[in-house]
């Protein structure tokens, strides 16, 4: 056995129960033995019956005097048990546990770890781990215990059992890729494995952390930085002339000015797009801070060294609004704009194509394409990026974003892109007012809003996150919500339904209804969060608060404040308690996007950064994205090693890691 050999190939694993492991991507040994737990039962103090007390964790060590299945007036199986360590007795009861008399027998010694409360008004240990310590070493009792993310059919106890079963067996096998050089202020690898799993102290599961956490970073590190230097040397593109007198004029042109700000991004683009390896920028800015203006300065030069430019959004209404913005600037210039997506399609390739996943479709020709776009662009899987680009023939290559990326973040999943920031808005533009309204101020709230509708205003209200992809279930909550607020609450407003469920043409009519005022208001799923560009739109109320990461909501907030009225945004909470309160009231003194997300991966962790998580993204298993010092050791360790061997042939162990870990997430 080793780390590559198949779970269904091991002893006691049939494909039943391999079914039940899939639900958690248990395939190999290897996925096992690196399902980290997720916290440990501090079960190692074995304490004395006698003189236990009510309410405490405690382990017990003694003999089983009786057991017996006894049923409920509701037919339901208690397991009673009685346990005595010598100094006194105390009743053990199980839950519909029938087996558990086959296994535990009348003189029996056991070690059971639990809470000690009551139950039919019977002090006892009320459903605890146990097991017999004179056939193994304590594993489930008596000690740090591990409790691992689980699923129906397959709990931690047995879990913790085959990873204690497999670990001996394999620890000896395992090659660590990584340099001894580059690990030698960590534990070994086969140690570090062995005590995030079975850990005798706290201080060793620390350890154990921190080495497995920094192999986590180290190999996105490696494949980043090597991606990066491949990109740099191995592609070659055309370098973009610049003609500073007509990129001058097209800008003297704009309807409005540039900020500081987006004249320091597109002077460090126009650097990029000047050298013959292919740009590959990464254009951060809060919503409204004019990333699509800094993009039709870049496609304009585009057109003008005779190559055409691609601009990939992940939604229609994104795309929809993409192409209006980018037809108003160009299309005086004589650069014609066309729109690809499921429902439109051109016949005449125009020199700006803007669109949505379509593009990927072999049937659009991408010849002479030197420029692509993509918005929102961790929406995207990496293989779809990469296709694109594939398509393209080594064009330059930006991509842009709303959501707000903190260093940690940007150094580890973007570290083979270079980071520019719009970190100005617009001069005139109001902060939004925001409000975390509790339920007993609710009405308050839609007299509010139906004032500033009857002053001629239009709303915002974004249905519960139900899940991250636009699914039936949110769809329903949608337009549940929707019956609610134009029944009962503003029957004589117009209220308009938006969500991801609806057909393209379906959706274009309700956009364009709300953007010509034949809608007060629009009653959405969260699919408004990029492309809406409504200047009349003044409140953003956001039921199910809670349920959406500190960024979302910051982005959420982002379509109002639009124009040059004050706007309002209103938050409200399923679940009124403090932890969800607080949080959602930083909100109300926070308006620095990046500021939000630093608290989102703080409070939330690095898998709430987006939102979603895309397929082909590195999944972290145990490392942390707010651990600063470790991506940086990482990322420096990463680099030793590239500037001495780019192929990594010198590292071939190292090598076939990485190509094993790229071939789970391509790119």
């Amino acid at each position: 056995m080793d780390l590559s050999t198949k779970l269904v190939h091991t002893s006691g694993i049939g494909p039943s129960l391999q079914a039940k492991l899939d639900k958690l991507n248990l395939t190999t040994v290897e996925d096992l033995v690196t399902h980290y737990p997720f916290r440990y039962e501090d079960f190692a103090k074995i304490s004395k019956i006698a003189e236990a007390r009510a309410g405490e964790i405690v382990t017990f060590s003694g003999d089983v005097l009786s057991i017996k299945n006894t049923y409920t007036k509701s037919h339901k199986i208690l397991t009673k048990a009685i346990l005595n360590d010598g100094s006194g007795s105390v009743e053990i009861i199980w839950f519909n546990n029938r087996w558990i008399i086959k296994n535990i027998k009348v003189g029996d010694k056991i070690q059971t770890s639990g809470k000690l409360d009551f139950f039919a008004g019977k002090l006892g240990l009320i459903a605890p781990e146990w097991e017999k310590v004179d056939i193994n070493q304590a594993l489930h009792t008596g000690r740090l215990v591990p409790v691992y993310p689980e699923t129906y059919g397959l709990t931690s106890k047995w879990l913790r059992a085959k990873i204690h079963q497999f670990l001996p067996q394999i620890t000896p096998t395992i090659v660590d890729p990584i340099p001894v050089e580059a690990t030698k202020d960590f534990l070994p690898l086969a140690k570090a494995l062995e005590k995030i799993h079975f850990p005798d102290t706290y201080s060793e599961i620390l350890q154990a952390k921190k080495r497995l956490s920094f192999d986590e970073l180290f190999y996105i590190q490696l494949s980043t930085l090597k991606k990066r230097e491949d990109w740099q040397n191995k592609q070659v593109t055309k370098a973009f002339k610049i003609d500073k007198e007509k990129l001058q004029e097209f800008i003297d042109k704009l309807p409005f000015k540039l900020t500081k700000a987006q004249d320091k991004v597109i002077q460090e683009v126009l650097k990029d797009v000047n050298k013959t390896s292919p740009a590959n920028r990464l254009i951060q800015g809060e919503v409204g801070s004019g990333k699509t203006v800094v993009a039709a300065v870049i496609i304009y030069l585009a057109y003008l060294n005779g190559l055409k430019s691609l601009l990939m959004a992940p939604t229609e209404i994104l795309a929809f609004q993409h192409n209006a913005t980018l037809t108003k600037l160009l299309e005086p210039f004589g650069i014609s704009v066309g729109l690809y997506t499921g429902s439109k399609k051109f016949t005449n390739i125009p020199d700006v194509i803007v669109g949505t996943h379509a593009l990927l479709s072999e049937k659009l020709e991408l010849n002479d394409i030197g420029l692509i776009v993509v918005d929102e662009q961790q929406r995207f899987g990496v293989a779809q990026r990469s296709l694109l680009r594939a398509r393209a023939k080594s064009p330059h290559f930006i991509t842009m974003t709303a959501t707000p990326i903190p260093r940690t973040v940007a150094l580890t999943i973007y570290g083979d892109l270079d980071l520019s920031v719009i970190d100005e808005m617009p001069v005139g533009r109001l902060e939004v007012k925001t409000h975390y309204v509790p339920e007993i101020k609710r009405e308050d709230s839609y007299k509010f809003m139906e004032k500033v509708v009857q002053e001629g205003q239009q709303i915002y209200i974004i249905t519960p996150l139900i899940d991250e992809s636009e699914t039936l279930v949110s769809a329903k909550a949608a337009k549940a919500e929707f019956e609610k607020l134009q029944t009962k609450i503003f029957p004589n407003l117009k209220l308009g339904l938006l969500h991801g469920k609806l057909k393209p043409k379906e959706k274009e009519e309700v956009i364009n209804a709300f953007k010509n005022h034949k809608i007060d208001i629009l009653v959405s799923t969260s699919v408004v969060e990029v492309g809406m560009d409504i200047p009349n739109a003044t409140i953003m109320v956001i039921e199910g608060a809670e349920r959406f990461g500190l960024s979302q909501l910051h982005q959420l907030r982002g379509r109002v404040g639009r124009g040059n009225l004050q706007s309002y945004c209103f938050l409200f909470a399923e679940q009124e308690i403090p932890q969800v309160i607080s949080r959602l009231k930083n909100l109300e003194h926070i308006h620095d996007g990046l500021k939000l997300a630093e608290l989102d991966l703080q409070i939330r962790g690095s898998g709430e950064i987006f939102g979603t998580r895309q397929s082909g993204d590195w999944d972290l298993k145990i490392a942390s994205l707010s651990n600063l010092e470790l991506i940086e050791q990482a990322r420096n360790e990463a680099k030793k090693i590239l500037q001495d061997d780019l192929t990594l042939d010198k590292h071939q162990p190292l090598l076939g890691k990485l190509l094993n870990l790229e071939n789970i997430m391509p790119d």
